[in-house]
């Protein structure tokens, strides 16, 4: 059955001319004329049939009918505003759960999640790490961090974190039988790999080294894994700088040489366009691209910033 509703604005004049007693005043909140809000309540008066106001010179007062109509018109205008408050309260605190890669999580997000925290309480950050890429939108993410060339059709992508790749070791391969000292020095050890095997081929092209197989050595599926062999003295990876920076500023990893290339992909944070003004949504991605430029004003060996480069 469809309902039977006044315009919402002539019941918004009703009810502050009601409250207030007074179309001046009543037109001074509405921020409109005192002939608009007089308008709206004859025509409201004439689509209900009755007399809300008794007019009385200069005072103003409710009919009876006027008296029994008010507190049903403010409880819905109290109700209209608690929701509303609820929603905005909904799209600025609670859960922002957002798609990460194991390997970013472990290495560069969680040791600086804290800082979001501290300045964002009223956020409770989820991550939700898998190698899987989630559907933005349908899956119960709100938003992803993604590594690539940029190209997400449907959404809206900023790129906020470009790095560098290079050897890196644990400071105990640089003495011994055969301590690291020139890119030549890598005969002697194990190279490690992630799924990115090209790239030890490229680099040691890069570096001038011929004699040296680049395709021996473990492999492993997860970068974060391939960074932590190399603390462990398992070998000499080749990390991306973004997930090696805690471990070489702590020196629980080194770099052995001078010799770095661009990696081919970038950090992306991805959402849905319909929600990329979310105020949850906007805190996080602006903390992410102070925290991107902060890694790389502080001097550390990774992290190249791109700052605001959006597209859909």
């Amino acid at each position: 059955m469809a309902r039977f509703l006044p315009p919402l604005n002539a019941l918004r004049a009703f009810e502050a001319a009601a409250r207030l007693l007074s179309f001046t005043r009543a037109a001074e909140e509405l921020n409109v004329t005192q002939a608009a809000v007089s308008h709206q309540i004859k025509a409201l008066e004439e689509r209900l049939g009755v007399t809300l106001f008794k007019r009385m010179n200069r005072n103003l007062l409710l009919t009876d009918a006027g008296q029994a109509y008010l507190p049903a018109v403010r409880e819905a205008f109290d109700g209209l505003a608690r929701a509303t408050a609820l929603l905005l309260k909904r799209d600025r605190t609670g859960a922002l759960t957002v798609s990460v890669l194991p390997s970013f999580a472990a290495k560069w997000l969680v040791p600086r999640l804290g800082r979001f925290r501290d300045l964002h309480p009223e956020i409770d950050v989820r991550l939700s790490t898998d190698h899987h890429m989630v559907e933005l939108g349908r899956d119960d993410v709100d938003a992803a961090i993604r590594y690539g060339q940029g190209d997400y059709p449907g959404l809206d992508s900023v790129r906020f974190l470009t790095e560098d790749i290079f050897p890196v070791c644990s400071p105990r391969l640089l003495k011994g039988k055969h301590p690291l000292r020139r890119p030549d020095d890598l005969r002697y050890h194990t190279l490690l790999h992630d799924d990115f095997r090209i790239d030890w081929r490229l680099w040691l092209l890069a570096a001038g080294v011929k004699d040296v197989d680049p395709d021996r050595g473990p492999a492993f599926t997860d970068s974060s894994m391939v960074v932590q062999a190399a603390v462990e003295g398992q070998g000499v990876a080749l990390a991306r700088s973004a997930l090696a920076d805690v471990d070489l500023a702590t020196g629980r990893l080194v770099k052995p040489f001078d010799v770095s290339m661009p990696a081919r992909w970038a950090y992306y944070f991805v959402c849905p366009v319909a929600t990329r003004d979310n105020p949850k949504i906007v805190a996080f991605r602006n903390w992410l691209l102070a925290e991107a430029r902060n890694t790389a004003g502080a001097g550390a060996p990774a992290a190249q910033v791109a700052v605001g480069e959006s597209a859909t």
